[in-house]
């Protein structure tokens, strides 16, 4: 089974000048696929397409073999929930009525959310260390504890597919390692399938060593010059002719697990 399903897609905001074109690939339930490229690769303006922001010019995509386009709002939402990279915090919600937000398409009509789904926004943030920050202001939160809301929000929709665009852009290390133990627990305990943008190529890595299910795809210039598992897609050669730099790949071996990383070592232009 698939769980989403790029068929020959491209797109552009002319005719003739295409960010990306004939991206094809298959997202498997319970993986982590990871995006990753180059700034103007197209990575988010794919990401954008995938939750129908964008409509492609050519190509098709598939939702649990759903055609996106023949999908409804609720039964969208019931697929695919999703973290942005950025948000701007306009009112001061309290966390809770963020997280509640989730629950959106469970909502009939104009009604409000009951007491079953604000009980379902309770747990989410108590399942990602979030308890007792239900009363505080969004807007006053870190970037970092901002993010852990997000993700909240998103696991409070209960949908089978959580997308996220470099989820951990702007945060600190400690805040970048607890997101990425959350999408760890997110696969192994939730069952989620996660598609994710990502700069860090390392989190790869980092997804692999944990034993989750990765796949990667490397995009260069609008187009996919590779796609496997990060041992796979994250070498010295690819970084080459993708990144134009030189690296290496090294290991660590702490507490009794074996880890590899890519070690960026200079520019070649």
């Amino acid at each position: 089974m698939t769980m989403l399903r790029l068929n020959n897609l491209s797109f552009g905001y002319t005719p003739r000048q295409l960010i990306f074109e004939n991206i094809s690939f298959a997202v498997h339930p319970g993986e982590v696929f990871c995006i990753i490229g180059p700034n103007g690769c197209g990575k988010t303006t794919l990401i954008d397409s995938i939750l129908g922001i964008n409509q492609p010019q050519q190509g098709t995509i598939e939702v649990g073999g759903t055609q996106l386009a023949q999908l409804k709002p609720r039964e969208f939402a019931q697929q695919i929930a999703y973290v942005p990279q950025s948000h701007t915090k306009t009112f001061p919600y309290t966390v809770l009525d963020i997280v509640v937000m989730g629950r959106t398409a469970a909502t009939r009509g104009f009604g409000s959310p009951d007491s079953s789904q604000q009980q379902r926004a309770r747990e989410s943030l108590e399942q990602l260390g979030l308890k007792g920050f239900e009363e505080r202001l969004y807007t006053e939160l870190s970037g970092g504890e901002l993010q852990l809301v997000l993700i909240a929000r998103a696991l409070t929709q209960d949908a089978r597919i959580m997308v996220l665009d470099e989820p951990t852009a702007h945060l600190d290390f400690r805040h970048e390692l607890m997101v990425m133990e959350i999408i760890t627990w997110l696969v192994k305990e939730k069952e989620l399938t996660i598609v994710m943008a990502t700069h860090f190529l390392n989190q790869a890595f980092y997804l692999e060593n944990a034993a989750v299910p990765t796949r990667v795809a490397l995009m260069d210039q609008g187009k996919i010059a590779a796609i496997g598992t990060p041992s796979e897609v994250i070498t010295k050669s690819n970084l080459k002719d993708v990144f134009k730099i030189n690296s290496t790949t090294a290991t660590t071996n702490e507490e009794g697990l074996q880890r590899k990383f890519i070690v960026p070592l200079k520019n070649i232009r």
